[in-house]
């Protein structure tokens, strides 16, 4: 039997065994039969979006048709609960930003840029990008906002350079992109999502607080990840690049004025939320109109058609509804005390209790496909496990999140991933390897960096 015939039979045996346990009875004690269902669906999808045996928006749907149909959401309204959510049309509004940058030509430009700064030299073009994550957050502070725009930027260096998809400088970069530029949002309390949560959940965190704890032991994660990066592609930057013809500089057009001005509202209107409150999605969706106003945005709805992926969108809403799912069927509990259930009993060991809580999340978040899902698992839980065991809850929680924030296992469990993967340059198991490798730098980091700064700034792991 052919290698790929025998691993396509293995994976349909695999699929099918899970599906066919759809209609077991319930299996183990406290977990409700919706919550044993749901917890199968959510196995399968991530089955299939890990192997790529589907293409991934048709993994999404079936995802949300299963839900519906085992009774796993109760109804369909339940299990299309993800599409009632702001994520996916702030992720559609920053795709339209990315595409604009490529059409009004702004991307071309900052593209050769980038290859006349380098010289010629390909390393020189990944040091650029991932030292310009820590600077581009305070202008741009959504991860997902900087890969929808910088991949059309290096789409273009790649292209100008004559770099083919999926060699390994292109790895390398889109990696970069997908992964640790992520770590550089986390340190803004208004970088995103996770800070937001995370702040929220804990209770009492300022904007300063919180940069003064994580600052260092994300920058830390952040120079790692991009070694790591390098480490894993480095034949990729031993050939030399051909630099552009300096050709006349034309100052910049009306239309991408036009554009560079949305783009910067945008972000300002994402940095002053404390001000006026409005969701990201809202910027995002202002963007998307001007953007593709007559005679004002560069694009118009042809542009999308063929520029934005719109399976990134049905991905994420499945994503979301999954995590639902997960959390009102009482699933995502029971795994939850599964996972961390002994721990108090080790508080006279806080080094393995902390070690404990990091397989735990590390255990969650392979299994949760949705950061937001994971973060309202996991935090409460993390805190209430310090608590008992006389260790500073404020640590445990923000150990659980560094954990599942360092990390994606495949490109649905977070945005920007999934953005860079739709290009097609890293595959679904390249970001499992690579999803791996940071679960052992986050280990790292947060042993060796996080808990020390810690109590330097405070916050001990004990004794307060």
């Amino acid at each position: 039997m052919a290698p790929g015939t025998a691993r396509t039979l293995g994976l349909a045996v695999g699929v099918g065994a899970l599906g066919l346990a759809l209609v077991l009875p319930p299996m183990a004690d406290g977990l409700p039969p919706a919550g044993q269902r749901a917890l199968l669906v959510t196995l399968i999808t991530i089955v299939l979006w890990t192997t790529e045996a589907l293409e991934p928006g048709v993994t999404a749907l079936l995802s949300v048709t299963l839900l519906a149909l085992t009774g796993a959401a109760g109804d369909v309204r339940g299990a299309l609960q993800g599409f009632a959510n702001p994520v996916p049309y702030f992720l559609v509004g920053v795709l339209t930003m990315g595409a604009a940058v490529v059409r009004s030509g702004l991307a071309e430009r900052l593209a050769r840029a980038v290859l006349e700064r380098a010289r010629g030299r390909s390393l020189a073009v990944y040091l650029q990008l991932v030292l310009a994550f820590p600077v581009l957050t305070f202008v741009l502070p959504s991860a997902t906002t900087r890969s929808g725009i910088l991949i059309h930027i290096y789409d273009e260096v790649f292209t100008l350079a004559g770099v083919r998809r999926g060699a390994d400088m292109a790895k390398a970069v889109m990696l970069a992109l997908s992964s640790i530029n992520r770590l550089a949002s986390t340190t803004l309390l208004t970088g995103g999502i996770t800070p937001v949560m995370s702040a929220a959940i804990i209770g009492g965190m300022s904007w300063t607080g919180w940069f003064v704890l994580m600052a260092v032991p994300y920058y830390v994660m952040l120079f790692l990840g991009g070694v790591l990066t390098w480490a894993l592609y480095r034949r990729g930057f031993r050939h030399g690049l051909p630099t552009p013809e300096p050709g006349h500089r034309r100052p910049l057009s009306g239309v991408e004025w036009r554009t560079l001005a949305v783009i910067l509202g945008a972000s300002a209107l994402w940095l002053t939320d404390a001000v006026h409150h409005l969701d990201p999605a809202v910027p995002a969706l202002l963007a998307f109109v001007v953007l593709l106003l007559p005679r004002v945005g560069p694009l118009v709805w042809a542009d999308l058609e063929r520029g934005v992926g719109w399976s990134n969108f049905f991905v994420i809403a499945a994503s979301i509804s999954l995590a639902h799912v997960l959390g009102t069927s009482g699933a995502a509990a029971w795994l939850a005390r599964l996972l961390v259930g002994g721990l108090p009993a080790l508080g006279d060991r806080p080094l393995v209790t902390i070690g404990l809580l990091m397989l735990g999340a590390t255990a969650l978040r392979a299994l949760v496909p949705n950061i937001s899902g994971f973060l309202a698992l996991a935090l409460p839980l993390a805190m209430s496990v310090g608590r008992e065991a006389g260790l500073n809850p404020l640590v445990c929680a923000l150990v659980v999140m560094m954990t599942g924030d360092a990390v994606v296992y495949y490109p649905a469990q977070s945005s920007s991933a999934l953005v860079i993967y739709e290009r097609g340059h890293v595959s679904a198991g390249e970001m499992l390897r690579f999803g791996l490798w940071m679960t052992l730098v986050a280990w790292v980091a947060i042993l060796a960096v996080a808990l020390p700064w810690w109590g330097l700034v405070g916050e001990p792991l004990v004794g307060r």
